[in-house]
């Protein structure tokens, strides 16, 4: 800690005062500084620092809520630390700022470069086929690391995806990593999205993603927008990939969720 938090500080131009640790997940380290001038700021290491800050510069420009990036080199992000009170009655801003989001729009699916969850590798090579871009960068990827019947299910259910899943989606700007601990809230409003892993592609893989580890109520939906067609039928062929994910980060306590979303599409 001690390591990241004195290389931030020397990012920002500053001497270190004092750090402490932060919640950040499974995967990075989280840092909070307090420079001897008196600035702060959250210092975080991870896969790729520098493709994670153009990500919240992307998210940033839409003018959806988002830490400024302060400085970033191949080993640590800078951010602005932004205040954190908690969920409770931010449903409604969550889902104007999702949809501010998602209304952003790209030529294609994928993303300018690849990224990562840890050891997990994220492939984004642009598509202009939505099924074929889940199939290969998003199910097919994981099968080599799956048991072999886990593994038949989803090769099963990729070769399916052209008949499940709109051919042309409006290639929306995606979080990727949408759920309640990348959402900072203060009181009802939301201070900022974090710890992106950004592309574009339907915009129902963030909303399908919010709702697999909880879900906000129907003030978000209420103010993100009615759903689409279909979409409930959608949601576990999205949520199979951070389930996938999981599988391979944290072991065989995810099987079973994995096995579960794989029936409930009837592969």
């Amino acid at each position: 800690m001690s390591g990241l938090a004195g290389h931030g500080a020397t990012l920002l131009g500053g001497r270190l005062a004092r750090a402490e640790a932060i919640g950040g997940g499974d995967l990075s380290c989280v840092v909070r500084v307090v420079l001897e001038d008196g600035r702060e700021a959250v210092v975080k290491d991870g896969p790729d620092p520098p493709a994670e800050a153009a990500m919240l510069r992307a998210i940033r420009a839409t003018g959806t809520p988002a830490p400024e990036v302060l400085a970033a080199d191949a080993s640590a992000l800078v951010l602005e630390r932004l205040p954190d009170s908690g969920h409770r009655g931010a449903d409604a801003d969550l889902g104007r700022a999702v949809a501010r989001l998602h209304a952003a729009t790209g030529e294609r699916y994928g993303w300018a470069q690849d990224f990562a969850f840890g050891r997990v590798a994220i492939k984004n090579g642009w598509s202009a086929d939505w099924p074929a871009f889940w199939a290969e960068r998003r199910l097919l990827c994981h099968v080599p690391h799956c048991d072999p019947a886990l593994g038949r299910c989803v090769e099963s259910l990729a070769a399916s995806l052209s008949r499940r899943l709109p051919a042309r989606p409006r290639p929306a700007l995606l979080h990727g990593d949408l759920w309640g601990g990348n959402v900072l809230c203060h009181g009802a409003r939301v201070s900022g999205l974090i710890d992106p892993a950004c592309y574009y592609g339907h915009a129902e893989v963030d909303l399908a993603t919010l709702a697999l580890f909880g879900r906000p109520g129907p003030a978000f939906r209420e103010a993100y927008g009615p759903a689409e067609p279909g979409f409930s039928e959608r949601v576990p062929l999205y949520q199979l990939w951070p389930a996938l994910v999981h599988l391979r980060l944290f072991g065989a306590g995810y099987r079973g969720m994995v096995a579960g979303l794989l029936d409930a599409v009837g592969a």
